[in-house]
């Protein structure tokens, strides 16, 4: 296991250095000067990495168009977050797709998610084994140890980064000489490429000044897409999803169902996290056409059952559904059925339910609302810390592991087997 995770983070840092030197070669075709792409000053994009690592961690098992398609949903939603990141602390636009044919605000289009589907379609053929190839030929110790290096240097380069943008260190002078100590590495790195180099990142960018956004107020609580109303919809989400799921369950089984995803209340997290990742991500768009909102929610819905089936067997060994029987599945995760509830789910949520459930938080008098915001996050983050800490007992004991401390007593005293049955019926343990 150990090996794994070496492994993975030497394919993150791989990547995210290929990203970035994709990134510069782009650049360097359409601008034909030099330009240090990067959120930060090193030869290396942060989006690129954990886009690519999160493919290879969570979508191995998929070939063909679905991986083809699994890395161009990751890509693009890795683009979107990057293009609003850097317009919110940059207050600039570092690339414009705006001519591309089907673009969204410029900062992706459907030719460019098409490409990077096939770069993940080859990398995961190709590039993956020729790259653990190369790091089984470095020795053990001096393998890991590089691993180290490099995620000492890059943690560095991100500390430094974070705090030139906030710009309250006292000893920033200092920061800025790591800073451009990064930036001096990057521009040495391709210089042989080109013949002039900019000094600043930002200088190389040309970027596109963008008007600074004014924090909305309006005088009451939770206004917009805020933080406090991401929170409340997520308790509210989970709670109605628990709720559909279980008279779903009753008008097609005929049964009466715990679909609950934690020991604590009925509360579906899946259907929470959904809600809030589809608030924030389509909060844009709520306005837009209602087939744009179904295809979206289609294919980000499919996306993110899929990365939840696969977590949920990795973290605590049991599988919490499985649509292997229902046609046009994909490994029994997801099925194109369901795909297309998530679709009507997006559509339904955005034009008719968000309205409803944000006029009647908006109402909530605002210090009574901070102060139940800060009591539910509480209040679900212990609920989930609790439920995870029951499943993985319940795997433990599967295994024949003993009782070690005062905790595990309590969870095989109050939730057993039996318990956690009634909790989550369709749990399968998984060897």
């Amino acid at each position: 296991m150990d090996k794994i995770y070496y492994e993975l983070i030497w394919l993150f840092f791989w990547y995210g250095f290929l990203g970035w030197g994709l990134e510069v070669a782009v650049a360097a075709i359409k601008k034909r000067k030099f330009a240090n792409k990067g959120l930060i000053n090193g030869p290396f994009s942060v989006g690129y990495a954990i886009a690519a690592t999160w493919i290879i961690f969570f979508f191995r098992e998929l070939h063909g168009v679905w991986l083809f398609l699994a890395g161009a949903i990751v890509f693009t939603l890795m683009q979107w977050f990057a293009g609003h990141f850097v317009e919110k602390f940059y207050h600039e636009k570092w690339w414009d797709y705006s001519d591309y044919r089907w673009n969204i605000d410029g900062y992706i289009c459907l030719p460019i998610s098409a490409f990077l589907g096939l770069c993940t379609l080859l990398f995961m053929k190709w590039g993956n084994p020729l790259l653990l190839k190369l790091f089984e030929m470095l020795p053990t110790f001096p393998g890991k140890l590089l691993i180290w290096i490099l995620v000492g240097m890059l943690a560095l380069d991100v500390i430094a980064t974070l705090i030139i943008l906030g710009g309250r260190s006292r000893r920033i002078a200092k920061w800025q000489n790591v800073d451009q100590a990064f930036t001096d590495v990057s521009n040495r790195f391709v210089r042989w490429i080109y013949e002039h180099v900019d000094r600043r990142i930002r200088k190389a960018y040309e970027a596109k000044h963008v008007p600074k956004r004014v924090k909305e107020d309006h005088g009451v609580f939770a206004y917009g897409c805020s933080f406090d109303k991401i929170v409340w919809l997520f308790v509210i989400g989970s709670f109605l999803g628990d709720i559909t799921e279980t008279l779903f369950c009753r008008a097609t089984a005929g049964v009466w169902m715990s679909r609950s995803s934690l020991v604590w209340g009925d509360f579906s997290v899946v259907w929470g996290f959904a809600i809030a990742a589809a608030t924030v991500l389509l909060y844009k768009y709520r306005d837009g056409s209602d087939r744009s909102l179904f295809l979206v929610g289609t294919f980000l819905g499919g996306a993110y059952e899929y990365i939840c089936s696969v977590l949920s067997e990795l973290v605590f060994g049991k599988v919490f559904w499985d649509y292997s029987k229902i046609p046009f599945n994909l490994g029994g995760r997801i099925n194109l059925l369901y795909c297309f509830f998530w679709g009507i789910a997006a559509v339904v949520w955005m034009k008719m339910l968000y309205p409803f459930f944000s006029g009647l938080i908006e109402k909530v008098p605002k210090k009574a609302g901070h102060i139940l915001t800060w009591v539910m996050l509480v209040f679900m983050v212990c609920n989930m810390l609790f439920s995870a800490m029951a499943l993985i007992r319940s795997a433990q004991r599967a295994e024949g592991a003993s009782t070690g401390n005062v905790l595990e007593e309590y969870l095989d005293t109050h939730y057993d087997d039996e318990k956690l049955e009634q909790i989550y019926p369709n749990a399968i343990q998984v060897k």
